[in-house]
């Protein structure tokens, strides 16, 4: 992996934590951890989403859509255990 790709990785991470953020009210985790919360977003989506048979195409736009749902499913999930 070349430091474009871990760019490109951490750039798309940024975006998709910053919109799971954004869209979960408030579960924010700053910068680096929306970083975090976007990267294992996309793994989660990655497992996830080919399982309930969603596919969302390729390109930089498809990675970010399903990494932040990926990232928001991780939140749900953090808030649940969270509550508990």
């Amino acid at each position: 992996m070349g430091i474009q790709s871990l760019i490109v990785i951490l750039l798309i991470g940024a975006i998709a934590g910053w919109l799971a953020g954004q869209l979960m009210k408030g579960a924010g985790f700053g910068l680096i951890g929306n970083i975090v919360v976007g990267i294992v977003g996309a793994f989660v989506a990655g497992l996830v989403l080919p399982g309930v048979g969603l596919t969302l195409g390729g390109g930089i736009i498809g990675s970010i859509v399903s990494a932040t749902i990926g990232a928001i499913i991780l939140l749900v999930i953090v808030g649940l255990v969270k509550r508990a």
